[in-house]
């Protein structure tokens, strides 16, 4: 059986919106991974790694692991703290 996390990805510290973020995102984990004798990177002969299906809502993403008996594990996103805050607030201390 397949192995596989479902997830709601986060944004990069480098970016300010949310509006790209609202998919879940399977992602088939691989049993093996080796190492490139070549190149000395990570490898791996499972294809299925390179793989991300993207989804609508985590129950789609649960229904299609589901359909297709894969074993899956869910991370459920952090939510975000904001602080709100004022410009003035830069003068006052």
């Amino acid at each position: 059986m397949r192995k596989a996390k479902i997830y709601k990805p986060s944004k990069t510290a480098m970016q300010s919106g949310i509006k790209k973020f609202n998919k879940w995102i399977i992602e088939f984990l691989t049993d093996d991974p080796g190492k490139n004798p070549l190149m000395g990177w990570e490898s791996s002969s499972d294809t299925y790694s390179e793989l991300k299906l993207e989804f609508k809502s985590k129950n789609l993403a649960i229904e299609y692991a589901k359909k297709n008996k894969i074993d899956y594990e869910v991370i459920e996103p952090k939510s975000r703290k904001i602080n709100k805050k004022s410009y003035a607030d830069n003068f006052i201390k």
